[in-house]
């Protein structure tokens, strides 16, 4: 409870700028100040409140505001019960119940005017067949505590997780718990064995008191919560290699700031050249900005590391318009901003609908995939910093992580040829029924169908959190920023007064309309019980829905304040601008340029014709990945340009692809990725 907060009043005395002074006089915001020797002052009222040394030395108090979080917590009966004590309190001190009808007197024996209040008391015991003493606690009470002092305080208890067990067993079982993180997941049976085997070994036979074979099992179940213990052995690992601290989530202004690149087996079976069906890897590079997939390669499993090199390769070109190709796909009929692009670099004409970002740094993990001497000399030709992840520590790249488990959902198991993410998982007979270079045609597809063009969950606006902006949406917000370059109320009872949510403490924090809110002292709280039956276990959250950059959680040692994890980016340089222009691309949809209904269209043709398997007869994604490839590749250099003896050697070269500007012809320049990343070894 808070409390009682000073009150002050004409009269009263104060201990303020390090003596005694009287309160002489108050005019709105100002008070004026006696000092012993005379002196007289006037001060702001919230400077003289805010002050180190404030105090009141006498005076009336006010009462402090009610926890009203606490009294919602509770079961109905006990609030109509306090309820009810609280109205009989009113009666004894006023005479006069509330809601009693106006005009209406003072019942016989409360009536203030003929009785005492000693005489009300008794009167209102004799009602209830109480005693005196009781009315006149429930009186202290009330008048110290509100409603809250009027609570059977047997229905505010709080829940205890060990229960009544012995605390040497409970220590012993949180032990054997620890331990089993390692371990083979084992049965409740084992574990129980364990810990009777310990307590005999530690404090003698029969000398700890057990519970019933039932109760053992609840026990056990309560303290193993939220970790596993007793289910996957890989997800018991994974959640305790989680950081201990706070889950700070990475920040980017502008695209390109950082790029999180990883690989991982795509749960898809695909044809070698042999016809035999393998694995693949896919690597993907990721914008954290954006949340753009910049790229993406598809290799057998075993992945070398020119694959990495081929990743920037590919991400640092437009991605050209395949055939076959909807319209809808084009760059010029998404909500990338087409014209100023195409002003700059001429190759936007004829490109699909995904940005091309060139990236300032890129995280990647240990494996060895990226630390290859192939890799690091790439990223320091282009100008890229290369940021090491920690080990074992794939929260270091999180976005790149959730983003695998996006594909395979959205993508992978759409596809003829899905296995599965393990033998369980997997049907009967599953072949592979695509060659890898059409599965690629396809991948590459979806990206912009349905990667670039699908609201993301991460790119919402934190002044209306119900939108969702595509990454191509949050791509065009933040070019046009970045540049497109390749007292009163004491502190408690305020809170008191915010409105209330009940929240579970998830190991990423509190999750309120779409927002995260985190911080370290949430700690020792994540997936624990709050002790509140009343409400299942909840936690008591407190905001003020005029400022969401944080909430406030109530714990038995006194309030915490979360701050939202994304707060650090609202603030930014870019945040206002940026927001504003993003908001208008989401109230503009459906303009004319291409409407959803034309993306979905295309994003189901494509799941449908994956689902299907390709068109053998036709042969046409090959025919389409072959055409692609070519438009790929560049002219080699002619020798007859350094050597004129050999000119009369050499065949006449190709034609470029090239691009049309009024008229005036533009080379394309979209070079091939796999000879260029070649040249790097």
């Amino acid at each position: 409870m808070s409390a009682a907060r000073p009150a002050l009043h004409v009269g009263d005395t104060i201990a303020f700028d390090g003596g005694e002074h009287q309160v002489v006089g108050l005019a709105g915001t100002a008070v004026r100040l006696r000092s012993d020797t005379g002196a007289e002052q006037v001060v702001f009222a919230g400077h003289l409140m805010a002050a180190p040394d404030f105090a009141l030395l006498d005076g009336r108090t006010a009462p402090p505001v009610e926890p009203f979080g606490l009294l919602e917590a509770l079961p109905a009966e006990a609030v109509a019960e306090a309820e009810r004590w609280r109205d009989h309190i009113v009666e004894v001190e006023t005479g006069r119940p509330p809601g009693a009808a106006e005009g209406a007197g003072p019942r016989a024996g409360y009536d203030p005017a003929t009785t005492s209040l000693a005489e009300r008391q008794r009167a209102k015991a004799a009602e209830l067949k109480v005693t005196a003493r009781t009315i006149e606690n429930k009186r202290a009470r009330y008048a110290a505590q509100g409603l809250w002092g009027l609570v059977d305080q047997r229905a505010a208890r709080t829940f205890d997780v060990a229960g009544q067990a012995d605390a040497r067993l409970v220590e012993v079982l949180r032990e054997l718990i620890a331990e089993e993180t390692d371990a083979s997941t084992g049965t409740r049976s084992r574990l129980m064995r364990r810990a009777v085997k310990r307590l005999k070994e530690r404090h003698g036979a029969g000398t700890v008191p057990m519970p019933g074979r039932s109760a053992f099992y609840a026990l056990i179940d309560r303290l193993a919560a939220g970790r596993h213990t007793f289910g996957s052995a890989v997800t018991r690992r994974q959640t305790a290699n989680r950081p201990k601290g706070v889950f700070t989530p990475t920040f980017a202004s502008r695209p390109g700031q950082q790029v999180q690149i990883d690989s991982t087996p795509i749960d898809v079976m695909v044809l070698a050249a042999d016809g035999v069906p393998v694995r693949a890897d896919l690597t993907i590079a990721v914008d954290v900005a954006t949340r753009t997939i910049c790229a993406a390669v598809l290799r057998p499993v075993g992945t070398k590391a020119v694959d990495a090199s081929l990743l920037l390769a590919k991400m640092l070109v437009p991605e050209p318009m395949r055939p076959g190709w909807a319209e809808s796909l084009r760059m010029s009929a998404s909500r990338l901003p087409h014209r100023a692009l195409m002003d700059i670099d001429a190759r936007m004409r004829e490109a699909a609908a995904r940005p091309v970002i060139v990236p300032e740094q890129v995280v990647i993990d240990h494996g060895k995939v990226f630390v290859s001497e192939t890799f690091t000399r790439a990223c320091e030709r282009l100008g890229i910093s290369v940021q090491p992840a920690r080990k074992d520590t794939p929260t270091d790249k999180g976005v790149v992580e959730a983003t695998f488990s996006a594909i395979k959902t959205l993508f992978a198991q759409n596809v003829a040829g899905f296995k599965g993410a393990n033998t369980q998982l997997r049907g009967r007979d599953v072949a592979g029924v695509w060659m890898l270079e059409e599965l690629q045609e396809l991948l590459d597809e979806w990206l912009i169908v349905g990667w670039a063009h699908r609201p993301h969950d991460a790119l919402r606006d934190p002044h209306a959190a119900r939108v969702k902006l595509t990454p191509n949406e949050r791509y065009a917000a933040l070019v046009a920023v970045a540049g497109y370059l390749p007292v009163t109320l004491d502190s408690s009872d305020y809170l008191e007064l915010l409105p209330v949510k009940w929240r579970t403490i998830n190991s990423y924090g509190i999750r309120i309309e779409h927002r995260t809110y985190d911080c370290g002292e949430l700690g020792p709280l994540r997936r624990q019980h709050s002790g509140l039956a009343g409400k299942r276990g909840l936690w008591e959250v407190h905001y003020d829905p005029y400022d969401l950059a944080q909430v406030y959680v109530r714990t038995t040692e006194g309030w915490i304040t979360a701050p939202w994890t994304h707060k650090a980016m609202v603030s930014g340089p870019f945040a206002d601008f940026t927001w504003n222009h993003a908001r208008a691309l989401a109230r503009s949809r459906g303009d004319g340029a291409v409407t959803e209904t034309d993306i979905a269209r295309a994003l189901d043709e494509l799941l449908t014709r994956a689902e299907h398997g390709p068109d053998r007869a036709g042969a046409r994604v090959v025919a389409r990945t072959r055409t692609a490839a070519a438009a790929h590749r560049p002219v080699p250099a002619h020798p007859a340009a350094t050597d004129p003896a050999a000119a009369d050697l050499m065949d006449p070269p190709a034609a470029e692809p090239a691009a049309a500007v009024g008229g005036e012809v533009v080379p394309f320049g979209v070079f091939d990725a796999d000879a260029e990343a070649e040249r790097w070894l």
